[in-house]
């Protein structure tokens, strides 16, 4: 059995990005989307115009100051490796946490599996679709989707 990490937000945050469940690697390293090869930070700083820093601690503080929350749909599950298609045994995490504290105008799923988790668990909540920015979903990555998330930071 694997758990996700805590949610990152604040009063002030927007949007709320779900992920599936950690990668292995950031399991490892202890936060959210810390594969080298994962596309999520740097494209989340072309969203927002500005970089993101290296350190744990201030990537927290970078997603406060660009009113970003961010957490993983399934709070447990079990999974050997890191592909979505091998998650088992869900159970879905409690996004009700943040929409009760945060000023959140839209939710985005990064990946199929948090969509589906996501409407499965909230069927009363709207969310939007986004690829994945795993590295295996390098054939059918389109970063143009992910833009639509600026709209919601204004």
């Amino acid at each position: 059995m694997i758990y996700s990490f805590e949610p990152i937000f604040d009063k002030d945050s927007r949007v709320l990005i779900l992920g599936s469940m950690a990668s292995v690697k950031s399991l490892e390293k202890g936060f959210y989307y810390m594969h080298p090869r994962n596309r999520f930070w740097s494209t989340a700083a072309e969203i927002v115009g500005k970089e993101v820093p290296e350190a744990i601690e201030q990537k927290k503080q970078w997603l406060l100051d660009n009113n970003i929350a961010l957490m993983d749909i399934i709070y447990s599950c079990n999974r050997k490796g890191s592909l979505d298609s091998d998650i088992t045994d869900v159970v879905p995490n409690d996004i009700e946490q943040v929409l009760k504290s945060a000023n959140i105008r839209a939710i985005f799923c990064n990946g199929r599996k948090s969509f589906d988790t996501a409407q499965k668990a909230y069927p009363h909540l709207t969310f939007h679709y986004l690829p994945s920015t795993s590295p295996a979903n390098a054939g059918k990555w389109d970063k143009e989707e992910w833009m639509k998330i600026r709209e919601y930071l204004k």
